[in-house]
């Protein structure tokens, strides 16, 4: 058998991601992966792919991420050999769990090489372990076309009973590793043979992504504008029988949960307990304060939950997961479709995969069911209103210029997000998300698509994962997250004069440090004197860095506001804002 050149071989795998519809592809820079830039080179020369180039695989691999949140389609990732390709487990962990598909092209030194000590040559097979749904390795000299069409079926959810997700495919390369030094082989755009057309099963449906659930009322995608949401407002009731059956039922709508939570619940007349990055936080049944009101309605109450039906995958709140943790009600999971956010058997809802049974499951709401829920969102909406102002006035009182609270903030940038109809927002993990999940008020109409890293809720890679998001879409995209989450990603930020420049607003609440510990357990301990030091240095994780002028010295526009003094009690949040 010929073996192919490296470029050769590089050109091929790179014709197996245009045939399967890839637009795009993260580099980091190498030299073991050279074979695969030249060949990324030639392709984007013909506008067959787009590029974008990391100098940091961590940052490359959110990168990707976002890229392929934001289209609805895998993204690639090249990297060189050795702790390169180490730096993307962050990234596809998050990818594992959230069931994005990515597609790790991870360049190798040759099998004569391996285990003899060679430069930067390590085991990079199985690197990922369980974390990906497809892992091979590709010999120098063969063709990879192959191999890469099978890692995309798995990352796709083609593959029966596997949900979408992360794949690796290794790629040896031989010496030499560049094209003719010449110049001469730049107009070989493609390798000289029969190239048969990739099978429709490789094509992806940008109107039915990845890993989402499909209901009767066509749903549309969290990556999709919201304005396609308004497909599943719109879809006639009178296609559906409604049970006889009537129950107190709640509908939790988890991250990724989609727009056809809002239509299941106000189809059957239910309160509606929506998480922002469901997708779902609108409409006329959702309510926004329901962490202030779950116990409200609780079994001592007049009017007790009978029955809990989720969509997507709760992550926020400790009164949800204490009432999905109920025995003592009748609850279910609405799972059309194999998930990677648990395993068979781990949890104890009744799993319903066909939309009948999920409606006939929760029954229509009893009279004065919703109407309770409502009222009682009224009263926790004036009540969080009065304690924002109380705060916002504590804060005048003691600082110099007007002060803002991260509950203030995050009502404000959901609510502004809102009125940009098409708009997409980014939420950190730890506050920034859950002061959504608290103040944002739910609107008529969904405007926006909002995204948050939930699938192992980590704080590294979000700036680089909105990142991708803006360059997917083209559209400019807000950041809310927290200053320790900042400085994690805050290399995201160096995008090089050569590449395409994301649209970002980035505000960060700035309470110098790890202010999600203060309303933990932590905060309380750290309340008792022997242990104030110990919280303060190990959780609150001090810092003294200028985001500002570090954002500038990436480039970014700044503005600030107030800073409230570093021991002045509350540690209510400054505000940092840079547009890039």
């Amino acid at each position: 058998m010929t073996l192919l050149s490296s470029m050769d071989a590089a050109r091929y795998a790179l014709d197996a991601l245009e045939h399967a519809g890839l637009t795009h592809v993260v580099v980091a820079p190498g030299s073991r992966s050279a074979p695969l830039v030249y060949a990324l080179a030639e392709a984007e020369a013909d506008a067959r792919i787009t590029t974008h180039v990391r100098v940091d695989e961590r940052v490359a691999g959110f990168t990707a991420l976002g890229l392929a949140l934001g289209s609805g389609i895998p993204a690639a990732i090249v990297t060189t050999s050795g702790t390169a390709v180490g730096n993307l487990l962050p990234a596809v962990m998050e990818a594992n769990h959230s069931g994005t598909p990515l597609l790790v092209l991870s360049a190798d030194r040759p099998e004569e090489l391996r285990g003899t000590g060679a430069n930067q040559t390590t085991q990079q097979l199985d690197l990922f372990g369980e974390h990906v749904r497809f892992a091979t390795d590709v010999p120098a000299g063969e063709d990879p076309r192959g191999a890469i069409s099978t890692a995309l079926n798995a990352a796709m959810g083609r593959l029966e009973g596997i949900p979408a997700g992360p794949v690796q495919v290794n790629l040896a390369f031989r010496d030499p590793l560049t094209p003719a030094l010449d110049g001469s082989e730049w107009e070989r755009l493609l390798p000289q043979i029969e190239v048969p057309e990739a099978p429709a099963s490789l094509m992806v449906d940008a109107g039915t992504p990845l890993g989402e659930t499909v209901t009767p009322a066509a749903s549309p995608s969290a990556a999709t504008d919201a304005s396609a949401a308004t497909d599943v407002q719109s879809a006639p009731d009178d296609t559906i029988v409604l049970p006889a059956s009537s129950h107190r039922t709640v509908v939790v709508a988890g991250h990724g949960a989609g727009p056809e939570a809002e239509y299941f619940a106000r189809l059957l007349g239910l309160p509606l307990l929506a998480e922002p990055s469901s997708n779902a936080r609108f409409g006329p049944n959702a309510i926004g304060p329901y962490r202030l009101l779950v116990e409200r309605f609780g079994p001592e109450s007049d009017q007790p939950i009978e029955r809990v039906v989720l969509f997507g995958r709760p992550t926020l709140s400790r009164q949800i997961s204490k009432l999905l943790a109920d025995t003592t009600l009748e609850r279910a999971l609405f799972l059309p479709a194999p998930v990677s956010w648990f395993e068979p058997g781990h949890r104890t809802e009744l799993i319903l995969t066909q939309w009948d049974q999920l409606v006939g499951f929760a029954g229509v709401g009893p009279e004065g069911w919703l109407e309770a829920w409502q009222a009682a969102a009224v009263s926790a909406e004036s009540a969080l209103a009065a304690v924002i102002a109380d705060q916002a006035g504590h804060l005048d009182a003691n600082l110099s210029g007007a002060g803002l609270t991260g509950i203030e903030v995050a009502r404000a940038v959901w609510a502004r997000a809102q009125q940009d109809p098409g708009s997409k927002l980014m939420l950190g993990s730890s506050n920034p998300v859950r002061d959504v999940d608290l103040a944002g008020t739910p609107t008529a109409a969904n405007n926006l698509t909002s995204f948050a890293n939930r699938g192992l809720a980590g704080i590294d890679g979000t700036i680089a994962t909105a990142s991708g998001i803006s360059l997917a879409t083209g559209a400019a995209t807000r950041v809310l997250l927290g200053d320790v989450t900042f400085l994690h990603d805050s290399g995201a930020l160096n995008i090089g004069p050569l590449e395409r420049q994301p649209q970002l607003q980035i505000i960060v609440l700035n309470d110098g440090g790890g202010g999600i510990f203060s309303v933990l357990e932590h905060g309380t301990l750290g309340k008792a004197e022997n242990y104030t030091a110990a919280v303060e240095r190990f959780f609150g994780t001090p810092h003294t860095v200028k985001l500002s002028e570090l954002a500038a010295a990436y480039g970014s526009g700044t503005m600030s506001w107030s800073v409230p003094r570093r021991n002045s009690p509350p540690r209510w949040p400054r505000l940092c804002w840079g547009a890039a």
